[in-house]
């Protein structure tokens, strides 16, 4: 944080006004909003490399005149760096109710044909005069990276959920997989992590950010990792649509054999879909991290979907992938009838709108509460983290508070249940959205998660963390 602050002054001649946490989803950097004049993105990421990367290639798309952050600073140790703001609205936030619902408004479809369209520009431009060395971890996507990604997938998840197989039979299969991929092989630039989150929107317009872990690399990997997002939940419909607008935005740079890309695709998508997994397991089972755990159904059901296709090449990787998907803890042993959607938010963003239109349910007000926030040792964690949890029930203030809202919850949701409806939102606001009302959306999830038999979304969105509870069974 010091070295910022520091680089901030050193960059424009004064201190920021106030420092602001950003939260990060699963990455190890930090971001925060140095407010002042002007106010821009500081970053602080711990692997020197990877910085580099970054501030290398947003330099480059930069020049490029490609949609990215623009680096204003970079400290002389590489360790910090300051950017342009781009705002706070993600593509992801901001097709929220499609996402929940399935059904996607023109407005929301718009945004994600202007998004697809522009993809072309960044693997074609962006691969002009790039010097690809630097890069990072690696400066091409070959079969070194993918036997990488389909280990981490075999050690992180298939190891991880108990599931037995034939270590030779399934190595057998991957280097089958990786002649597939490897046959689509090109000069153009691979985003890697092309998704709605990495995905800013500025005058309704996408920017791009993230792209740290890009390399020299195949098309179809970005529209596999778009299109196939785990908690994206776009329709089969949609998405052949939306490849449908791809492939016309790429005919301008090369000419497109569109059943044979549609074919290839499938495989990018089946590899994208374990290589998620892989990282999932990774930072769930091993980094005990909540919110990758609950987000291996979505990625699940992708697989699902893919499997009711044969994968002929792959005929032993395809079996375990069958029994995967049918193990008893993957599987939905029941529809829940009611879902209740639990969120955190900061009032000065505003409350969050109900994505289902029912426009029902509560919102209570966590600002009467003592606020950690207040005090800058508590500004860097959350409701989640121990020393906030700790201070928030020293007091007692906030146990009162959850009794009385847990009693109005609590009548809700029994009568929702006997009566057969199917959604109730309840969510709970302070300042920042951080600690008060983060704490007691999380404890509100899991105490109707725990009494009751239903389904049970919490979302605090602006800590950009989303967990799915299933309910106590009968």
């Amino acid at each position: 944080m010091e070295s910022l602050i520091h680089l901030y002054k050193k960059t424009y001649g004064s201190s920021p006004e106030s420092v602001e946490d950003i939260a990060s989803s699963g990455s190890n950097r930090r971001y925060y909003r140095l407010n002042g004049n002007p106010t821009v993105i500081g970053v602080v990421g711990p692997n020197k490399s990877e910085n580099e990367a970054f501030v290398y290639l947003a330099q480059h798309f930069s020049q490029a005149l490609l949609p990215v952050p623009e680096i204003l600073a970079v400290a002389e140790d590489g360790m910090v760096y300051l950017q342009t703001d781009l705002g706070n609205d993600t593509l992801y936030n901001a097709i929220e109710k499609g996402r929940q619902t399935k059904s996607f408004s023109a407005e929301e479809k718009e945004l994600l044909v202007k998004t697809i369209r522009l993809l072309p520009d960044i693997q074609f431009k962006g691969a002009v005069g790039l010097d690809f060395s630097h890069c990072f971890p690696a400066a091409e996507f070959d079969v070194r990276s993918i036997m990488w990604d389909l280990n981490y997938f075999k050690y992180c998840f298939l190891k991880a959920v108990g599931l037995e197989f034939d270590e030779r039979k399934l190595e057998d299969d991957f280097q089958a997989m990786a002649e597939v991929l490897m046959r689509s092989q090109s000069s153009t630039f691979m985003y890697r992590d092309f998704q709605s989150r990495n995905i800013m929107l500025k005058d309704n317009s996408p920017w791009f950010i993230d792209f740290q872990g890009g390399r020299k690399g195949p098309l179809y990997y970005d529209v596999a990792s778009f299109l196939w997002q785990a908690k994206a939940g776009f329709p089969q419909s949609l998405r052949d649509e939306l490849i449908g607008e791809y492939i016309t935005a790429l005919r301008k740079y090369k000419p497109v054999d569109e059943e044979y890309f549609r074919e290839q695709l499938r495989h990018f998508v089946l590899f994208r879909t374990l290589q998620v997994l892989g990282a999932y397991g990774f930072r769930g089972y091993f980094e005990k991290k909540p919110h990758f755990m609950q987000s291996v159904p979505y990625a699940l059901d992708n697989l699902r979907e893919l499997l009711n296709d044969d994968f002929a090449e792959y005929p032993y990787l395809s079996s375990l992938l069958r029994q995967l998907v049918n193990m008893s803890q993957f599987t939905d042993t029941g529809k829940r009838t009611l879902t209740v959607r639990v969120m955190s938010f900061a009032y000065k963003k505003g409350i969050p709108n109900d994505p289902t239109g029912n426009g029902g349910g509560f919102v209570f007000d966590c600002r009467a509460i003592n606020n950690p926030g207040k005090y800058d040792r508590y500004k860097p964690f959350n409701g989640l983290d121990e020393k906030v949890i700790s201070f928030l029930e020293e007091d007692g203030e906030i146990t009162t508070f959850l009794e009385h809202c847990h009693a109005l919850v609590d009548a809700a949701v029994e009568r929702y249940i006997e009566r057969g409806f199917t959604s109730l939102m309840i969510a709970y606001g302070c300042t920042g959205g951080q600690h008060r009302s983060v704490y007691s959306a999380q404890h509100t999830a899991e105490h109707i998660a725990k009494k009751f038999n239903c389904k049970v979304i919490l979302n605090h969105r602006e800590q950009n963390i989303e967990q799915v509870f299933s309910g106590r069974r009968k």
